[in-house]
């Protein structure tokens, strides 16, 4: 399972970590994902999806059925 938002589609960035002496060695740069569960009325059951804290916000603000619209959209599989 890839490390991604199901929502925003946020994924790890590639980059440069600069010491002190400018050796530069590579790093990524992970999102903040959390594992939530949300209650969906118009399916009668929960979901278990995998969020950005960006993206439990989104839901916070739309709401999920809007936010299931979405990710289904995206063709992610609930």
């Amino acid at each position: 399972m890839a490390r991604h938002c199901m929502l925003t589609g946020a994924e790890a960035w590639y980059g440069k970590q600069v010491s002190h002496s400018h050796r530069r060695s590579s790093r990524r740069w992970d999102p903040n994902l959390q594992t939530k569960r949300y209650w969906v009325p118009s399916e009668g059951r929960h979901v278990r999806l995998r969020l950005s804290a960006k993206a439990i916000k989104t839901i916070d603000r739309i709401g999920i059925e809007a936010a299931v619209a979405r990710i289904r959209a995206r063709g992610e599989r609930i």
